[in-house]
């Protein structure tokens, strides 16, 4: 199942070719695409076809196409502090996106049948949170899994979620098992009878349904029950309470990424992106509009300095109506053509010096030009003159410079903290630089 886009060039490329499709609709949903790199859930030999809108299966590891994971995650209607149940949760691909979201007050439980499935899972997770630059801009909340059958949660666990997702077909025959799993107001996403489908539980006895796409999947795998064993049951994975030590590492984590201004701000990279870049071309001093937004902005002030100073000139120079008499009458004739010829010449006076004033602004516009000409020639110069001794630098040390990785601004926060180095390696969740 697949193929409803283009293949990307790399992660963000697919990203916003999901977007321009229109299956990655939600700036929360986009951010955790974008955090996550397909590729590094695929086996090595594996990873040229990662960015392909392609189911992929080896063995018992399986990812279902990127189409289909954006309309899941767009159904489920995340949100931090939720809790969460993936049924066959495979490599924990989904799970780990969904866990950015879910925030470190979430819940994240997984079930998975083949417990090497989890171990590769595990491997997978304990990488991104070791080396991924995403993990350090987001609170996360780490899944668990467990090996065994989702169809044989015992009775007894009456756990229930608020959104659930099965990764397999679902018969109509176990919808209703399904349903009981949610809480109430939650969310069920779940293939069954051919269509990807959203349940919405909106009572104690009613649901809301609407079908979302068609897709095939393998149907769920039954429990095998001998005629003289007892069924298995498989056990939900544990609630677990946080320890004020880790509280206390979210609280110092949160406060020190809030204060950078740059982790949870960070506007997600692609051509595609719906976040913003005002405020990243505020903090560089760029305009959007560029220099000649500015040039003209100045020439409208230019313009409106004239018509003031034109006001000024006509009303220093006295034009206005013929003064009356003491009888409120006009003048002779005689009198009127005088004073007519006599305001003509004010008015041509004037005229003089608003010309004088209009090619004073216009020297001054012109400078002005010559003057940002010049800079933007001189730091032209000063770019290629760097780049040649880059270049030389190249030439006498035989090696390429390679540009310098971003900046993680949170951990070096951490590291600058007047702390005890092994407290700041837990601050740092033990990662690698």
């Amino acid at each position: 199942m697949g193929g409803a886009v283009s293949a990307g060039e790399d992660n963000d490329d697919l990203i916003d070719n999901l977007k321009e499709a229109y299956y990655i609709r939600s700036d929360l949903v986009e951010r955790a695409f974008r955090a996550i790199d397909r590729a590094d859930y695929y086996l090595e030999e594996y990873r040229d076809n990662a960015y392909k809108d392609l189911a992929w299966r080896h063995g018992k590891i399986h990812l279902s196409a990127p189409c289909i994971y954006s309309e899941v995650m767009e159904a489920l209607d995340l949100h931090p502090g939720l809790s969460f149940l993936n049924l066959g949760s495979g490599t924990g691909y989904l799970s780990t996106m969904v866990g950015l979201i879910l925030g470190p007050f979430g819940v994240n439980h997984g079930i998975e049948l083949h417990a090497d499935v989890i171990d590769y899972a595990y491997q997978k997770l304990d990488s991104f949170i070791k080396t991924s630059d995403s993990f350090d801009k987001f609170e996360f909340c780490e899944p668990s899994f467990a090996a065994g059958n989702c169809l044989e949660i015992p009775p007894s666990e009456s756990r229930q979620y608020d959104r659930v997702y099965c990764g397999a077909g679902v018969q109509k025959e176990h919808e209703d098992y399904m349903k009981n799993l949610l809480k109430l107001g939650g969310v069920l996403v779940m293939p069954l009878e051919e269509k990807l489908t959203k349940i919405t539980r909106t009572g104690p006895n009613s649901w809301e349904t609407k079908k979302i796409i068609s897709v095939s999947f393998a149907p769920l795998i039954l429990p095998k029950h001998g005629t003289s064993r007892k069924p298995k049951t498989v056990p939900l994975p544990k609630y677990e309470v946080r320890t004020l030590q880790e509280l206390t590492r979210i609280c110092i984590r949160h406060s020190l990424r809030v204060t950078t201004g740059g982790a949870d701000s960070q506007p997600p990279r692609g051509r595609g992106s719906s976040f913003s870049v005002g405020r990243g071309l505020a903090v560089a001093r760029l305009h959007k509009y560029g220099p000649r937004f500015k040039r003209r902005r100045v020439h409208r002030r230019h313009c409106n300095g004239l018509v003031l100073a034109t006001r000024q000139v006509v009303a220093s120079s006295g034009i206005g109506p013929a003064p009356l008499d003491a009888n409120h009458s006009q003048g002779g004739r005689a009198e009127e053509e005088e004073e007519a010829g006599e305001r003509d010449a004010r008015r041509r006076a004037g005229r003089g010096v608003v010309r004088v004033v209009e090619e004073e602004e216009m020297v001054e516009e012109e400078e002005e030009e010559e003057e940002e000409e010049e800079e933007e020639q001189q730091q032209q110069q000063q770019e290629e003159e760097e780049e040649g001794q880059e270049e030389e630098e190249e030439k006498e040390t035989g090696e390429l410079l390679r540009p310098q990785p971003p900046v993680n601004v949170l951990r070096e926060r951490i590291l600058g903290l007047p702390l005890p180095e092994p407290l700041k390696m837990y601050l740092l969740f033990y990662r690698e630089k």
